[in-house]
């Protein structure tokens, strides 16, 4: 009887440790390239301070500048992390937030858009289930 009862408390204890798994975040800061300049900072010197912590990716070209920061088992959004103090070249510290263009979470936004294509493709689908039952026999 003992012996069961340490192995129900076990069961729930392992149960618990595993049921708060967290899952990792993907965030997207976009950010203009004219504000940069006139704070004589760039994407890499920006990219540098998150790169220390967190995966990080920068893309640069015809369009603004983005910083996709990967940060794995997180519980904060993307205002939390506009938080975050970015080091400017005068000493200077800032907002992540006062400096970015977005700061986007793609993770929340990936679950609202796979929420949205599900409901596209179920609309799609009873529309054509329409037209067929809507087609009279010859």
């Amino acid at each position: 009887m003992k012996s069961i009862g340490i192995l129900v408390i076990t069961l729930f204890l392992s149960v618990s440790v595993f049921a708060n798994d967290t899952e990792p975040k993907t965030f997207l800061v976009l950010f203009k390239s004219n504000e940069l300049k006139s704070l004589n900072t760039s994407l890499k010197e920006i990219q540098s301070q998150f790169s220390s912590a967190f995966k990080t990716r920068s893309y640069s070209g015809n369009s603004e500048l983005a910083l996709i920061i990967d940060i794995p088992k997180c519980e904060f959004d993307a205002c939390f992390l506009g938080q975050f103090l970015v080091s400017l070249e005068k000493g200077e510290d800032l907002k992540l937030q006062e400096i970015a263009f977005r700061v986007i979470d793609m993770t929340a936004n990936k679950k609202s858009l796979d929420t949205f294509i599900t409901a596209f493709e179920e609309s799609q689908k009873k529309e054509k289930n329409d037209k067929r039952n809507a087609t009279p026999a010859p």
